[in-house]
């Protein structure tokens, strides 16, 4: 399947075989993750796979991706970028993913870099992919404005409890990207949450971007209530 279905058809899996994958498979994710492309290439980051997550709400799989990043001005984004790409691989794979806000890792440390997030996968024990109708989602008059086709794939993206906490402004060829700022009574968690989910929303949009690029811009305008995290540009056009 090309990537630009996958985004009108994946789910994210919570129930799995335990049947650790072969060595092939394995071989075949650590491959994927070295040909990832970042959000960010100036910050660096780690991805391991392990078969053990500690935390509220954990899923059980046969394995976890958990990634790991030096925390500088966009790491969140960045890693949210990375992850979903490999989402996006293992649903095109025939494996399930999802992400676990709250999990740890739950061997000792083996990096330097601070733990950001982790992400189950495997073989999946219920329904790997759904049709377009299945999808629990805010209309994209809700949470953009301005039209851009590439809006749909942002809008389907998965986010921490559905929360979907962006909006774009679709606007001469280029789509501004914000956050919704977290109710303050709902803590740190949150911010960071939503703000992986950005870079989550934003790899759905490079997905179905011809020359994707990504860039802070001083003309962006503002939005009451919201971060500006980035704005979607084409490289064509610099």
């Amino acid at each position: 399947m090309q990537m630009t279905e996958i985004i009108r058809r994946r789910k994210s899996v919570r129930k799995y075989d335990l049947t650790p994958l072969d060595t092939a498979t394995i071989e075949m994710v650590q491959v994927q993750i070295k040909s990832l492309t970042p959000l960010y290439p100036q910050i660096p980051y780690s991805i391991e796979i392990t078969d053990k997550t500690k935390g509220m709400f954990n899923i059980k799989a046969p394995h976890y991706l958990v990634f790991k990043s030096e925390e500088k001005e966009g790491y969140l984004e960045n890693i949210g970028f990375i992850g979903q790409q490999l989402d996006l691989f293992l649903s095109a794979s025939g494996l399930g993913a999802c992400w676990l806000g709250v999990a740890k890792p739950g061997e000792k440390e083996t990096s330097a870099l601070p733990h950001v997030i982790c992400m189950a996968f495997g073989k999946p024990a219920e329904a790997l992919h759904r049709e377009s109708t299945a999808f629990k989602r805010k209309p994209l008059s809700a949470i953009s404005e301005g039209s851009d086709k590439r809006l749909e794939a942002a809008r389907l993206a998965p986010s921490a409890i559905n929360s979907q906490s962006w909006y774009f402004i679709a606007q001469d060829g280029k789509i501004h990207c914000y956050r919704k700022k977290a109710n303050p009574l709902l803590g740190l968690i949150y911010t960071k949450m939503n703000t992986i989910d950005m870079g989550i929303a934003i790899c759905h949009i490079a997905e179905e971007s011809a020359n994707f690029g990504f860039a802070k811009e001083a003309s962006a305008p503002a939005r009451k209530g919201h971060a500006y995290i980035g704005t979607v540009i084409d490289t064509n056009k610099l």
